[in-house]
């Protein structure tokens, strides 16, 4: 699969944010991600995630959904409604299949699941979408202020 980059000055390096409590899947996942050109931050457990997002603002989250202290629904809940992160895509990675559990993600405000035992051409390719609507979403966002500018620049030259 060919890296995920983005051609756009403002733009740097993606940062995603793998979220999981088990070592092995945490790992699984950061090799999985090597292939891309992304920059991958971890957290092990729902606190540690919300700490990172605050630090790093990712492009991604990467999150599992059974973890101590915080589940994953919870984590998610909490992104989906801070102003400051509610538009960053979060992927519920789970082995939770039932339809009540997807009905509980869906819910919090997850963007897509993944089912572990993750694929990794499933993962990339994803990984890889999710990053691209964020992508298109934050330039739009930048296109749409910098036309709020010119339009107050207009009217305060057709007011003198």
């Amino acid at each position: 699969m060919p890296k995920i980059k983005f051609n756009d000055q403002q733009d740097s390096t993606p940062v995603i944010l793998v979220v999981d409590d088990n070592q092995q899947n945490l790992e699984l996942l950061q090799a999985y991600l090597e292939d891309t050109d992304c920059r991958t931050v971890s957290a092990r457990d729902g606190i540690e995630a919300l700490a990172a997002v605050a630090r790093h603002r990712p492009d991604l989250i990467l999150l599992d959904v059974m973890m101590p202290k915080m589940s994953g629904f919870e984590v998610c809940k909490r992104v989906k409604a801070d102003p400051q992160t509610s538009d960053i895509p979060v992927i519920m990675v789970t082995a939770l299949n039932e339809f009540r559990d997807i009905e509980r993600g869906i819910d919090s405000g997850t963007d897509d699941f993944i089912s572990k035992p993750v694929n990794k051409l499933e993962l990339l390719t994803r990984v890889k979408t999710m990053l691209k609507l964020k992508h298109l979403s934050d330039r739009l966002e930048r296109t749409l202020a910098y036309l709020s500018e010119i339009e107050k620049q207009a009217r305060g030259a057709g007011s003198g």
